[in-house]
């Protein structure tokens, strides 16, 4: 039986629909289904603000189905703060950890995830002048500073005058953020308690012998912020008269000359970093309080996003290998690898060292 013409026109049709409808399908099918996203929200250290900013960062999050919202907080204040509904804490350092735990915080799925040493910021008259009295050296382009003499400086009241530096006003100091709420500061206060104590780790006992000496150097900043970053906006923008030496991360300075260039180009040839003789390690841990907050944590310890972290914003990840140099920043007066290096006390001496400072500052 011959079809007409219409009725070949009209199967043709029909044919046509039902291959469109399948291909549809198909297409539909073969489609990747759309990531359900999940918010988490935590405290995190104001130092790390730019990673949690960076799109980057936040698209590899949106990859892992997660869009990470933050609250800054320091690194002590965060584990004594309401946690309610949060998803994690990310302070700076172990110690931080060991006084959560002490305060009552779950630390059983907590992981190191960034590392990154404390440093001095100073300008560049301040650390020559330093440089001519010893308390600081320079060599190979690296400035160092001797926290032995430093620390003895301050615990005799030297004046600026008195180490070399002649413009400078009152009592020689090095200013730090709050070490009873900000972990950058804390882990200043462990170092000059381990110089009091002959360079060993602090303990109870020599905290409470060195207490008038640990409240003496501290009262001389006088009021200090409780945020790293806030610091260290603080003294880019205020110049050497109002903080002339501060402590900080190695990250700071390296995140400001990838991410900000025209500042950088600025201050380059004035700020100086100072790696102290020794340091510490301040080591990020995230604090996972949930499900939402282990997810995270995989993000974080993610290769892509350990390398992200260091290339764009200068913290070490937990695993140094393969990381490329430092010198990628143009940063100058920079260390691969940090050699000379204190251990922090154990909790609790770091917790006689939060009473000593406390009490300190309410007298």
């Amino acid at each position: 039986m011959r079809l007409s013409k219409s009725k070949l026109i009209g199967l043709a049709a029909l044919l046509v629909a039902f291959a469109l409808i399948a291909g549809t399908l198909v297409w539909r099918n073969s489609r990747p289904k759309p990531v359900e996203i999940t918010s988490v929200d935590g405290y995190l250290g104001g130092e790390k603000i730019g990673l949690f900013d960076d799109p980057q960062f936040n698209a590899l999050a949106a990859k892992d189905g997660l869009k990470v919202d933050y609250r800054k907080a320091g690194s002590l204040d965060m584990m004594t703060a309401d946690r309610k509904g949060l998803d994690y804490l990310f302070p700076s350092s172990r110690a931080a950890v060991d006084y959560g735990k002490a305060k009552g915080v779950d630390t059983s799925t907590s992981d190191i995830v960034f590392n990154s040493p404390i440093v001095m910021y100073t300008h560049k008259a301040v650390a020559d002048a330093l440089v001519g009295s010893g308390i600081m050296s320079r060599a190979n382009g690296v400035y160092t500073m001797d926290m032995s003499k430093a620390v003895a400086a301050m615990s005799a009241n030297k004046t600026w005058g008195d180490v070399g530096w002649p413009s400078g006003y009152g009592q020689f100091r090095i200013d730090s953020t709050d070490p009873i709420k900000s972990n950058s500061g804390n882990e200043y206060a462990a170092l000059v308690a381990a110089t009091l104590n002959g360079g060993q780790p602090a303990t109870v006992a020599s905290i409470q012998r060195d207490a008038p000496a640990l409240t003496s150097i501290f009262g001389k900043s006088g009021w200090m912020e409780t945020s790293s970053e806030d610091s260290f906006n603080q003294f880019l923008t205020l110049g050497v008269g109002s903080k002339p030496i501060m402590v900080g991360y190695e990250s700071q300075i390296l995140d400001l000359a990838a991410n900000n260039p025209d500042a950088w180009k600025q201050v380059k040839d004035d700020i100086v970093i100072a790696y102290p003789t020794p340091t510490v390690w301040s080591t990020h841990v995230l604090i996972p309080t949930n499900a939402k907050g282990q997810k995270l944590l995989a993000l974080l310890k993610k290769p892509e996003t350990q390398k992200l972290a260091w290339e764009r914003h200068g913290f070490r990840s937990a695993n140094f290998t393969g990381a490329s140099s430092i010198t990628r920043f143009g940063v100058p007066g920079t260390l691969d690898q940090i050699t000379a290096v204190a251990e922090l006390p154990r909790n609790d001496a770091m917790q006689s060292l939060i009473e000593v400072l406390t009490k300190g500052t309410q007298q």
